[in-house]
């Protein structure tokens, strides 16, 4: 306890404006990074957005796991079984996974996780007076009696209504990550800041809006090539609101890792190729990947009335066709991202398939004789259209409507606060905004649910509505084999870029920058931070 004490002073005086020529303390290993938004609950029953997330998944574990090629992995389960009728999930627990050590549990000992705690920690997530975000991560799923049993000390069986394949998947989200009821009910609503779990980190200390401290969990069950887990003795998360003083903290050594870019320093970093600039190469090591967001832009197809243009199928194919998306990524992201060539489901997920789904490529010709077809020849007739977006993404949604202008549609950009465009769009308010969808879980399943008739806003956005793809979404529900569900799922993409409810813009990719003394990052669809296998 006393080295931990010394330790975290030491880590403090850094932050205070000490020598920070190395983040390695004393001998000991501290990776620091930066969140730009702050965090706001480390209770993973509320692990709803990145910022949340990252740390929720240093400090704790769920039954299974996602690996970099987002394929599931024990965790806390060494095991499980599903029944024939894919109805029934029996999970075996390993017998060397303890809670942090905490004074909620006698003598301050973590005590040893059992199935009750699973039954606990998932009953939890949907307990009313939680109020988790995550609560409707189960909705509709959960047999009606003993969803969830605990068979014996070491065996967690989960029944579900109907068979769900994706299930899995949603168990290795973060709000399905294991508690002990002795924090919870020690803590009570403190336990936002007194997380108590079973990970690789275990909380030291939080300055909220400042500084996040976690240290080595030294019993932690999990080994690599022999060799126990995390190597890392501890990480140190700043809260830099501004990206450009973040870059310029990682440029002079202070922060050994940033995710992602901005405009104010992108050309700092990478080529409009996506490449990083030679001048970085001796400092850094750049990793990008595919992440599981589609960006898009949506039309409410029940907005108005027959009048309004964008309810023509063939104007909403010209809008599409009209987009050189290869230029708009050079110019505007260096290459960060994929052009949304293939439908809704981004590449990064197995049952990506351009072959079998192509998509919309840039094709002026093809746009002008669909706008011709739909009595608007030149876009003569055609009245000038509002896009409302973000601020974020005002520099694409001006690209877009350049090129539009090109083919004689007139398109007007409307800045909105974020909140107000979110709210605005699930009441339905615009008729055409700018819009993306991030996997809550790696299937494709979860993107098709954006355009499920069935589905309010969110996530149906668009008010889509086809009987046909409606009936293969249910299909594919209760499809167990891969391929056969992946068929379903390729025939659900080809409505969607027939009818084109949306104007697919691009597939995003991660873009993470570290010094190079910073080994073991993995990179993954699902821009997770996983530090218990990083090494300084």
């Amino acid at each position: 306890m006393r080295f931990l004490v010394f330790f975290l002073i030491s880590i403090g005086c850094i932050a205070c404006g000490g020598s920070e020529t190395d983040t390695n303390t004393n001998g000991k290993s501290v990776f620091h990074y930066n969140q730009p938004n702050h965090i706001t609950s480390l209770d993973p029953a509320f692990a709803k957005s990145q910022n949340n997330i990252w740390a929720v998944d240093h400090l704790f574990n769920s039954l299974v796991e996602l690996d970099e090629n987002l394929e599931i992995q024990p965790s806390i389960a060494a095991s499980w079984t599903v029944s024939e009728n894919g109805k029934t999930y029996t999970f075996k627990l390993k017998e060397n996974v303890f809670f942090h050590d905490n004074a909620c549990f006698e003598n301050g000992k973590g005590r040893k996780v059992t199935a009750e705690d699973v039954v606990y920690s998932l009953s939890r997530i949907l307990d009313e007076k939680v109020a988790s975000p995550g609560s409707w991560i189960f909705k509709n799923r959960l047999a009606d009696k003993d969803a969830f049993v605990a068979q014996d000390e070491q065996t967690f069986v989960l029944n579900l209504k109907a068979a769900f394949r994706p299930i899995l998947g949603i168990l290795a989200m973060k709000y399905c990550s294991i508690v002990p009821r002795e924090a919870v009910g020690k803590y009570g609503v403190s336990f936002r800041k007194n997380p108590v779990g079973t990970g690789p980190f275990q909380f030291k200390k939080w300055l909220e809006n400042q500084n996040l401290f976690l240290v080595k969990n030294p019993n932690y069950f999990e080994k690599e090539n022999g060799q126990q887990l995390p190597f890392l003795d501890a990480v140190k998360v700043s809260f830099i609101a501004d990206r450009r003083t973040a870059f310029l903290e990682f440029e002079q050594g202070k922060l050994d890792y940033i995710s992602g870019v901005e405009s104010s320093f992108i050309n700092n970093l990478l080529t409009k190729e996506g490449q990083l600039v030679e001048t970085q190469k001796e400092k850094i090591q750049f990793i990008k990947s595919p992440f599981l967001n589609t960006e898009y832009l949506g039309f409410n197809l029940s907005f108005g009335d027959q009048k309004n243009p964008l309810l023509k199928k063939q104007v909403r194919q010209a809008l599409n066709y009209g987009i050189d998306r290869g230029a708009m990524l050079r110019t505007l992201k260096n290459n960060i991202g994929k052009a949304a060539d293939a439908g809704f489901t981004p590449r990064g997920l197995p049952s990506y398939n351009r072959e079998s789904t192509p998509g919309y490529i840039y094709n002026p010709t093809k746009a002008a004789e669909l706008l011709r077809q739909a009595g608007f020849p030149e876009g003569k007739g055609l009245p000038e259209m509002t896009l409302h977006t973000g601020q974020d993404y005002v520099d694409i949604c001006n690209f877009v409507a350049k090129q539009w202008e090109e083919l004689g549609i007139k398109v007007k950009i409307e800045q909105v606060e974020s909140a107000n465009l979110r709210n605005s769009m699930t009441r339905g308010d615009l008729a055409f905004f700018r819009g993306s969808w991030i996997a809550d879980y790696p299937d494709a399943e979860n993107f098709y649910t954006v355009f499920y008739s069935k589905n309010p806003a969110p996530p149906n956005y668009t008010r889509f509505k086809n009987a046909e793809f409606d009936a293969l979404y249910e299909k594919a529900l209760n499809e167990n084999e891969d391929n056969q569900r992946y068929a379903i799922y390729h025939q659900m993409d080809r409505i969607l870029i027939e009818e084109s409810p949306v104007v697919f813009l691009y597939y995003d990719e991660t873009a993470i920058f570290a010094s190079k003394d910073v080994q073991g990052l993995s990179k993954n669809a699902i821009n997770l931070l996983s530090l218990k296998k990083v090494k300084k």
